[in-house]
């Protein structure tokens, strides 16, 4: 059960580390790889096309806790149960 929270820990720490790795050079970097000057605009597109690209990890992250909260509850009460 432990391994279970464990898991969903560090694999949340992985993806925010990435996340905000990848907010830090959308917002730092002066231009692009096509060497377009980056604008407010151009940065904020940039940054809404990051947060689509995780939505999917956040969407299995959530479906991964509500099974790890599920089976710690059925584990609970089958101890109370006994």
């Amino acid at each position: 059960m432990k391994k279970l929270w464990l898991f969903w820990w560090i694999a949340n720490t992985f993806w925010a580390a990435i996340f905000v790795a990848g907010t830090a050079f959308v917002w730092l970097r002066e231009v692009d790889g096509a060497g377009a000057i980056q604008t407010l605009e151009a940065k904020l597109a940039s940054f809404i096309v990051l947060l689509i690209a995780f939505i999917f990890p956040v969407i299995i992250q959530v479906v991964w806790l509500i099974v790890n909260l599920v089976i710690n509850s059925n584990n609970k009460t089958k101890i109370q149960q006994v």
